[in-house]
């Protein structure tokens, strides 16, 4: 059945490139034999970190988002690098990059493709835990952010009640929330 449902794509070009992203028109053949096209937004794939503290709090960052021109407080995320020897080598990067803490252990929570309709987005979900401020941040030159930290059930209030607004960052708390909750059961 899912056989039945595959577009053949027949050329790719990109129409679009900036750092950060680019947009590729695919010419594709739909199951019914019809011809179009389709436009994807293509990026590197990215990681996201729940880093929490010995104490049990979460490492969060707030920062400037041109794109809808606010302040959203979210958690360490960014690409993965070439010199990344895999995820969890990126995740642990990025967590020291953007806060300065570094993490004692780091386990996967959950790979989401957020926006598949438009996007090959995949964001690749991690726990860090005994996460310490003991490294150096190394801020991209577009990045203006602040590091605190904020209790588990805070941040869990602030996602429940609408406050959060970064996917990445509810995604993780969420699933974490749902996942351990289940676990406890």
């Amino acid at each position: 059945m899912a056989a039945d449902l595959r577009w053949e794509t027949l050329s790719s070009r990109t129409d679009y490139a900036c750092p950060g992203f680019a947009v590729r028109r695919d010419a594709v053949r739909l199951p019914d034999g019809t011809e179009t096209s389709f436009h994807t937004v293509v990026d590197a794939p990215a990681v996201v970190v729940l880093p929490f503290t010995p104490a049990g709090d979460v490492v969060v960052i707030d920062e400037w988002r041109q794109a809808v021109g606010r302040v959203n407080r979210g958690l360490p995320a960014g690409g993965v690098e070439p010199d990344d020897a895999d995820l969890e080598a990126a995740a642990r990067r990025e967590l020291t990059e953007e806060t300065g803490y570094v993490a004692g252990s780091m386990t996967p929570l959950v790979t989401v493709e957020p926006a598949n309709g438009v996007g090959n987005f995949v964001f690749d979900h991690f726990v860090a835990r005994d996460c310490r401020p003991e490294g150096e941040r190394d801020l991209d030159h577009n990045e203006s952010i602040t590091v605190t930290t904020v209790g588990w059930a805070t941040l869990l209030a602030q996602a429940l009640a609408g406050e959060l607004r970064d996917g990445r960052t509810l995604t993780a708390v969420l699933y974490h929330a749902a996942t351990s909750e289940a676990l406890d059961r």
